[in-house]
């Protein structure tokens, strides 16, 4: 591991061109290289209207025709009689105007109607400034292809004109020769149309199909059934590849309630008002409460603890001002709503449920006189839901009741995390009892095994005959799971991935795409005909945005499926996931059991690796060279010195937050792209927080005013702007600012457009040079540079070292500001104990009966 603390200010690789946007430019060289999101994306975006349109640039064609057809009307020294008399030639360019249509033919159209002779009289003709006709210059004007009047009269009689001009003729008389021209020309074409014409000449296309059938069958050469029969039905042919379909615009989040009607909002937000609460909150309120929110808030003042980011004091205050003296700590719907909410609050640490002595303490801290009572009063009203598990392993269990009872432990949740718990056990037992399909026969299976080597060998034996695996093991071992795809499709299944984010969606379709089978289809096809992997994201696969489709069942249209970053399931997800799996389905779930869990409630993967209620797959395959060797000491709790010859690992030593911001922007702006030869776009900044001095809010301000200088017009972007959106609570979208307009802000999110709307822009949207570690979790990057500044040592623990460390595929900088508290989080800091009950209801019925055990752990 080396130290880097000689940067340079100088600009390098990194610094975007300053014509790129309209902000203030940055002193120093520009280095093309270096724009982020840059070439072509960054050009774009600088010429890009914000969503007021005021920027909008006027449309091309407006401006020449505006100038050509004033200018054939512009005063040029004709007597008022001449201007009068309109020649026959712009007559017909008025009817063209008027009546849409175009060329000459409708221009005589036009003068046949009106019984105008056409361009015969001297001294008609309206030209234009530089002597060419009106019919020519609005030709000009209109910017599209050629007429008659500007092909044939255009060429031969200006040529004729002109021609006439240098021969000594006046002006007039080079005009009235090529108004001759074009007499001559309207005079064919009137002797053209007097001519018969077949009915149905002019049809083409299916109307002259139809009018053939149709004589065919008066004439009796067909008859009707054999010319209106439907045609035969073109043989079927095999299904392409399922390809991932983009995302066009940004998809209404599954969590976000219907938007209210306008006279509940103004409704609640009279209540706010005498309550002393801000009447911004009133549609949020209503969305929260539904249908007769007014009422439930008068009757209920602390029901705006529904509300996201309201807390307990808060709702007190507004009690009491909406209440008066009617109001008391006693309250029994003050007990009841602070008991959900701490229940709410436990779910965003990552519980299903709490026990019930610690849910007691928590409310008696929050000054509830008697929290026994506040608790069960939430259960008889059905607010929450209270479950009793054996203890087994807990001292307590010695002691036995005379009747010889277990002793119990109680646990409250909230009904949609219980329900999704128990559904989550009812699937993982289906998959154990189940029989794989049949897809290969056992012979097929071995064989493939017999070829691989060592835990991939494993894997394959286990996916043959059982129809749910786990798999750990760190980055390199994902060869194996995209060998076992590869083997399963080999053999005939319909074989499917799915990552936690688009970039581990990406990263793991390039591996397959290096799979022996996978280069000997891309040699048999064209390059633009080569399906595409089969590998989704778990959201776009379970919403039908991506992925194979589901069955006429409803189940997705698969055979097996293996689940990347498995460490990232909530148990909502998995729960949904395992029942859209087909009966006789096999699930792999892989994944790095050292890595942070989800954020939504719930530690799936690891509660199943504890019930050891199926086949366990430990790979032994390495992570490479130094970062790997650093990372898989940390997974097992010792920071290790290592050796870093081509400058994989680099420590930054700094005192404070102030010179981590700087010497952060240093790196991921000059030295890293000019060291390493990386550019900044390829480089990710990971912190422990969003706040504080070296937050994720101060970093992406400095990297943005350094890297993609703007006004930030809308909402504080500007194009070209790095971001991280989310869709939704836990899922976070990389990507880049394409452009802005009244629609919203257009984004680029791995490939797929985004348009996220004005209104919630604030809320779904954040910049993205640096990230937290949850957000970077499922990606990795060429280099990664890991800020740690001295407040953020209490944050620090085993599972976000290993995880922020591990984003870095090629080289991370260390901006180390914590000493000694880098090591000892990582020696003696695990990860925080969560309280779920997914072990107990996976224990088999037999082993006690009249009780479910639950972890916590």
């Amino acid at each position: 591991m080396s130290t880097e603390p000689e940067t340079t200010e100088q600009t390098g690789p990194g610094t975007p061109d300053p014509g790129a946007d309209n902000g203030p430019r940055h002193d120093g060289p520009v280095v093309e290289s270096g724009t982020p999101g840059g070439g072509a994306e960054a050009d774009a975006g600088g010429g890009t209207p914000d969503a007021g349109g005021t920027d909008a640039a006027p449309d091309s064609d407006s401006g020449p025709e505006g100038n050509a057809g004033d200018g054939g009307l512009a005063d040029d020294g004709q007597s008022d009689a001449e201007t009068d008399e309109r020649s026959g030639a712009e007559e017909a360019e008025r009817a063209r105007a008027e009546d849409g249509r175009p060329g000459a033919e409708e221009a005589e159209r036009a003068r046949a109607e009106d019984g105008r002779p056409g361009a015969e009289a001297d001294g008609r003709a309206d030209t234009s400034a530089d002597g060419t006709d009106g019919s020519h210059a609005d030709s000009a004007g209109d910017g599209g292809s050629a007429v008659d009047g500007q092909s044939d009269a255009g060429e031969d009689g200006l040529a004729g004109a002109e021609a006439g001009g240098s021969g000594g003729r006046s002006e007039a008389e080079a005009e009235l020769a090529a108004q001759r021209v074009e007499r001559q020309r309207i005079e064919q074409r009137k002797a053209e149309r007097k001519g018969p014409i077949e009915s149905g000449g002019r049809l083409s296309g299916t109307a002259a199909d139809l009018l053939a059938a149709v004589r065919a069958v008066e004439s009796g050469e067909k008859p009707a059934a054999t010319v209106f029969a439907e045609p035969e039905p073109a043989p079927r042919r095999p299904a392409p590849e399922p390809a991932r379909r983009p995302m066009t615009e940004a998809p209404e989040p599954a969590g976000d309630p219907a938007a209210p009607e306008p006279r509940t909002v103004e409704a609640v937000g009279r209540v706010l008002a005498r309550g002393g609460a801000p009447e911004t909150l009133a549609p949020q309120v209503a969305a929260a409460l539904g249908e007769g929110a007014e009422e439930r808030l008068h009757e209920d003042p602390w029901q705006l603890l529904h509300v996201t980011g309201v807390r307990p004091e808060q709702a007190d205050g507004f009690a009491r001002a909406l209440l008066g003296a009617e109001c008391g700590p006693d309250d029994e719907r003050r007990g009841r709503a602070f008991t959900v909410w701490l229940l709410e609050q436990a779910a965003l640490a990552g519980h299903t449920a709490l026990e019930a002595p610690a849910l007691t303490a928590a409310l008696a801290q929050r000054a509830v006189p008697d929290p026994e009572a506040a608790l069960n009063a939430t259960l008889a009203e059905g607010e929450a839901l209270a479950f009793q598990d054996a203890l087994e392993d807990a001292p307590a269990a010695e002691e036995a009741d005379e009747d010889g009872e277990r002793p119990v432990r109680v646990l409250v949740g909230l009904e949609r995390y219980a329900l999704a718990e128990e559904s989550l056990a009812d699937g993982v037992a289906r998959l154990i009892n189940s029989t794989p399909k049949e897809g290969g026969s056992a012979p097929d299976w071995e064989r493939a095994a017999a070829s691989a080597q060592g835990s991939a060998a494993e894997l394959l034996r286990a996916a043959a005959g059982h129809c749910l695996v786990l798999h750990t093991g760190g980055e390199a071992s994902r060869m194996e799971p995209a060998r076992l795809l590869g083997e399963a499709r080999r053999l005939g299944l319909r074989a499917w991935a799915a990552a936690h984010s688009p970039l581990g969606r990406d990263g793991f379709g390039q591996l397959l795409r290096r799979l022996p089978q996978a280069q000997e289809a891309q040699e048999a096809q064209a390059p633009a005909e080569a399906p595409a992997p089969p590998v989704a994201t778990v959201a776009g696969l379970l919403s039908g945005a991506e992925g194979p489709g589901r069955d006429e069942d409803g189940s997705l249209a698969l055979d097996l499926l293996v689940v990347l970053d498995a460490p990232q399931l909530d148990v909502e997800t998995a729960a949904l996931l395992v029942e859209s799996l087909p009966d006789g389905a096999r699930l792999v779930l892989v994944g790095d059991p050292t890595v942070l869990w989800s954020v939504g409630p719930g530690r799936v993967f690891a509660d199943l690796l504890a019930a050891r209620v199926c086949p366990q797959i430990a790979s032994r395959v390495p992570d490479p060279g130094p970062l790997g060797e650093l990372v898989s000491g940390i997974g097992v709790g010792e920071l290790n010195q290592v050796a870093a010859p081509g400058k994989e690992v680099v420590i930054v030593p700094v005192r404070d937050a102030g010179e981590a911001v700087h010497r952060t922007v240093q790196l991921v702006a000059d030295s890293v792209p000019r060291a390493i030869g990386i550019p900044a776009e390829q480089t990710v900044v990971i912190t422990p927080g969003h706040g504080g001095a070296a937050g994720t809010r101060a970093l992406n301000a400095a990297l943005k005013e350094r890297l993609n200088p703007g006004p930030g017009r809308f909402g504080g972007f500007d194009p070209g702007d790095r971001i991280a959106y989310s869709p939704a609570p836990g899922r976070t979208l990389p990507g880049h600012v394409v452009k802005a307009d009244a629609e919203g802000l257009h984004l680029s999110c791995s490939g797929a457009l985004v348009v996220v709307p004005k209104e919630r822009v604030e809320t779904r949207l954040r910049h993205g040079w640096a990230l937290t570690a949850h957000q970077a979790v499922g990606g990795r990057w060429p280099a990664v540079v890991v800020v740690l500044p001295g407040d953020a040592a209490q944050a620090l623990s085993r599972p976000w070292v290993c995880t922020a460390f591990s984003r870095a595929a090629r080289h991370l900088s260390v901006v180390h500001g914590v000493e000694q508290a880098l090591p000892r989080a990582v020696a003696e800091v695990p990860a925080k104990p969560r309280t779920t009950r997914l072990p107990a209801l996976l224990q088999p019925p037999a082993q006690d009966p009249g009780a479910q055990e639950g972890t916590a752990g």
